[in-house]
């Protein structure tokens, strides 16, 4: 039972996260107060970043080097971006835009890379 509860523990967070954002990319305006005043690029930047270390957690969780945690954080986190502009493209007055999953890519390479070097050498754990 400790061990699904670890596990449990460790992809609960991006997983609700991802959901999430499919939410919010199913509303025709989110958050129009934050999105008047936040340039959508910082947003998209911001929420990828965020996306790419709770999974880059995740799987180091599971006992991945950091560098295998690198690389599948950034791929996981980049395959979501390009799946959420796909879903946008078919919510009424919202529309897909490679330049927000380019940027997404970017947030998540910022991302996992942040939650990959801040790990202690040698570490197993997250």
């Amino acid at each position: 039972m400790p061990r699904l509860i670890r596990r449990v523990s460790l992809w609960l967070p991006p997983l609700a996260y991802m959901a999430f954002i499919y939410y919010l990319s199913s509303q025709s305006d989110p958050v129009p107060q934050v999105t008047s005043v936040v340039w959508d690029k910082l947003l998209h930047f911001v929420e990828y970043g965020a996306l790419a270390v709770l999974l880059a957690r995740a799987l180091l969780g599971e006992g991945l080097t950091a560098g295998v945690t690198l690389v599948a954080a950034i791929l996981l986190t980049s395959a979501y971006g390009a799946t959420d502009e796909a879903h946008q493209s078919r919510v009424p007055q919202r529309q897909s835009d490679v330049r927000d999953w380019i940027v997404d890519s970017i947030g998540a390479a910022a991302g996992a890379g942040i939650a990959t070097a801040r790990r202690p050498r040698g570490s197993s754990r997250a």
